[in-house]
């Protein structure tokens, strides 16, 4: 069979139109799955932080650098994992990720000093970071587009989840094994998880697509998929032609063919969703408890604002599907900020529950605006530029949060709860504006009969 007469099969609408298999199900459930670690390692420092401070006689301040480390490490991990998957494939840099910051979160458990955890959570957070481009490109890129949205927003709600059983693991590990074991034996659950992704993860169809030497490893991943395809298959990928032709991967990428305007204020959203985000993560319960509230009834607060966004995240991308990301993820942004807002009157001592409700209600619509441009990322880039520019979103935000961490404690220290909520506002008001100004948004979802949506990357 000659290449001028070898079939050809377009690898976007077989991706984007056609079924969603068991198989790719799996793929989505195991990126997934290394989200929910990466959360659940994450979040350990919070909890081992009293009893190392109870260990080693260090001040509550001390750590301020580790916690700031963590993010910087997860920002530059995001930019360069995603930049690294654009190149050598999805896969790998995902287990790989994986794997550094479940080996880093071990060695956590045997450091001999503070300054030893500073440099171990900037190598923790290099893989975090890493595996979050990787896994929302992956899942997006084996969702057929009817089910993307929701895919990926089901991808990335696990991180506050994994978060959420890193308390409930820390529950049983702390009063065994102390803060070591629970570094310990929680880093080894990843690192026992990147051993099966290495094993058990394919890479992106579409990913292979775009690379000659590896369609016959496609053709063997289609009939996986249940889409039987001849040897010798010519494929190609009809929606993202223009993007075929422009040089691979690259930051300048995001910049040119008419990204640029899409590029900037989708940054600009991610900063201060992150903003926002992280202020309530570092903060909120500090900010309670120093208004008068019992520490465990301040760290209620917190815990409402991450179930609300859980609930926020899915309700979001039902919304997305159903009248496309514009509208819902604008008015998301700006109920987050108004809600904070509302919140400003109130005396936190005579009014802690309908506070407590309150924060879990912002926490719904800011959880709903970031976990949604995961979504609107896998939209707006096309294949040869998606994990870089998911990256690149990622690691601005990321840099939200460190600014976030030190801007936190001087906000509550000057204004109190009214100005600490001012800040909640601000940065989701700003996120709103911001998506305004995105040009391509993802469009509905048809109803059966309707038109196909838009193609990645459409204006």
């Amino acid at each position: 069979m000659t290449q001028a007469t070898a079939p050809r099969l377009d690898i976007g609408r077989v991706l984007d139109d056609g079924p969603f298999t068991a198989m790719q199900k799996t793929v989505v459930f195991m990126a997934a799955m290394a989200i929910v670690l990466d959360g659940f390692d994450g979040q350990f420092i919070g909890f081992a932080i009293p009893l190392i401070i109870q260990e080693w006689g260090v001040t509550r301040e001390a750590f301020s650098p580790a916690i700031a480390t963590g993010l910087i490490g997860m920002a530059v991990g995001m930019a360069v994992a995603g930049a690294i998957a654009d190149r050598i494939g999805r896969r790998r840099v995902l287990a790989a990720s994986v794997l550094l910051f479940g080996s880093a979160t071990i060695a956590i458990g045997f450091s001999p000093d503070l300054w030893t955890i500073i440099l171990l959570r900037f190598v923790a957070g290099l893989g975090i970071g890493g595996a979050l481009p990787c896994a929302s490109t992956m899942t997006a890129e084996y969702a057929p587009a009817r089910a993307r949205t929701l895919a990926v927003s089901l991808t990335i709600v696990s991180f506050p989840l994994g978060g959420m059983l890193a308390g409930i693991f820390a529950g049983y590990i702390l009063p065994l094994y102390g803060w070591r074991g629970l570094f310990i034996i929680g880093g080894s659950i990843p690192v026992l998880y990147s051993f099966v992704l290495f094993a058990l993860l394919p890479e992106s169809p579409r990913f292979l697509a775009h690379h000659r030497e590896r369609w016959p490893e496609l053709v063997k991943l289609l009939g996986r998929m249940k889409r039987p395809t001849a040897a010798g298959t010519q494929f190609a990928d009809a929606v993202e032609a223009v993007a075929s032709a422009r040089p691979k991967a690259g930051f300048g990428a995001l910049f040119r063919d008419g990204l640029a305007r899409d590029t900037i204020f989708v940054c600009t959203a991610f900063f201060m969703v992150v903003l926002s985000l992280y202020s309530a993560f570092s903060w909120l319960p500090t900010m309670l408890n120093a208004e008068g509230l019992p520490v465990a009834l301040a760290g209620q607060g917190l815990t409402a604002h991450n179930l609300g966004g859980v609930i926020g995240a899915l309700i979001c991308a039902v919304m997305i599907a159903r009248f496309g990301s514009r509208w819902p993820m604008v008015l998301s942004g700006l109920a987050a900020g108004l809600s904070a807002l509302a919140m400003t009157g109130l005396d936190v001592q005579s009014n802690a529950a309908l506070l407590i409700f309150g924060f879990g209600v912002h926490g719904l619509f800011v959880n709903a605006v970031q976990v949604s441009l995961y979504a609107l990322c896998a939209h707006v880039y096309p294949t040869d530029v998606r994990a870089t520019g998911t990256a690149l979103g990622l690691a601005v935000g990321r840099g939200g949060g460190v600014v976030s961490s030190f801007i936190g404690a001087w906000v509550i220290t000057s204004g109190g709860a009214n100005g600490f909520l001012t800040l909640l506002a601000f940065g989701m008001i700003a996120s709103a504006v911001a998506l305004l100004f995105v040009r391509r948004h993802i469009p509905p979802v048809p109803t059966q009969g309707g038109t196909a949506p838009a193609p990645v990357g459409s204006h």
